[in-house]
């Protein structure tokens, strides 16, 4: 999965590699669930409401239309750009996956409980799970703002991750194509750097659940010798790529990576204490255009 994730980013417009981000922090989150679900099993009995909680009137309608004036309404309190930093995503983007989660799971849905109180609506319940998932917060810090106690922000994430890998895996975690390859070329030349298949960084995640083979201290250099990211081209598999530098041939498109990796064909790295220039500007231009990775996973 994380070949192929890492390889479609590339592929990507902004909206498009906001949401496969979000498919792959589901797709992790869900994993986690998983695993935390089986050791809940092992040593809880425990069944019903807890003993002695107490019930706060957290007022979710009003929680609701504050969130809704916000970011939202037709005319929101705070612009598009703002939405997209927040959010990682534009509003189009959002609603679409609105939309389809709430198609997917009814959990979603605004309802009534029994006593005919409005329950919390879906930009509710979504905005809670993609702050946690983008900002790694704890539940106490979109209670206060979105108005939603604790249980139901932790059933949200765990609801909202199991949707958004069901429906949007297939389509964002999948091998790139002949055409995807061509546009991953296309994007990096107009980025300064023709022949570019994408950026490596493998370790923007805590991996404890994702491979449990794999033991010890999970830096990059781990997780890329235990990852089948490069198998392809060891194998003579991967789509032929030819261009020359230098005077030198090449067969295969390469990968923009940070110092710590190995010294491979198929990696370009910075250039350390640039000297003059023309130094100076590549190590910029490969610096700026390989942190994609970064901004895809997080808020920088």
């Amino acid at each position: 999965m994380s070949r192929n994730y890492i390889r479609n980013l590339f592929l990507m417009d902004d909206n498009s590699r906001n949401q496969a981000a979000a498919v792959m922090l589901a797709t992790m989150a869900c994993e986690e669930e998983q695993e935390e679900a089986v050791r809940r099993s092992k040593t809880s009995h425990r069944r019903g409401s807890i003993s002695g909680h107490a019930v706060i009137q957290r007022n979710r309608v009003q929680g609701n239309e504050r969130l809704y004036h916000d970011y939202f309404a037709e005319m929101p309190v705070y612009p598009p750009h703002l939405f997209c930093r927040r959010f990682r995503m534009n509003r189009p983007l959002f609603f679409r996956i609105q939309s389809a989660v709430e198609a997917y799971d009814p959990y979603f849905v605004q309802k009534r409980d029994v006593a005919g109180v409005v329950g919390l609506s879906s930009i509710q319940k979504i905005t809670t799970a993609l702050r946690m998932l983008t900002y790694g917060v704890p539940t106490d810090s979109v209670d206060d703002y979105i108005r939603i106690e604790k249980s139901i922000a932790i059933e949200s994430l765990k609801r909202f991750v199991k949707a958004v890998v069901a429906i949007f895996s297939e389509e964002y975690l999948r091998s790139p194509n002949n055409n995807d390859i061509a546009r991953l070329l296309a994007i990096g030349e107009s980025r300064g750097f023709p022949s570019m298949v994408g950026s490596v960084d493998c370790m923007h995640w805590k991996w404890k659940n994702c491979l449990t083979t794999w033991h010890g201290s999970l830096n990059d250099i781990n997780v890329l010798e235990r990852s089948t990211i490069f198998n392809e081209l060891a194998e003579g598999r991967a789509p032929s790529i030819n261009y020359s530098i230098n005077g030198h041939e090449y067969t295969m498109g390469y990968y923009l990576a940070d110092g710590i990796y190995l010294s491979w064909s198929t990696f370009v790295k910075t250039i350390p204490c640039p000297q003059g220039n023309k130094k100076k500007h590549f190590a910029a231009a490969q610096e700026s255009t390989r942190k994609e990775v970064e901004r895809a996973f997080g808020v920088l």
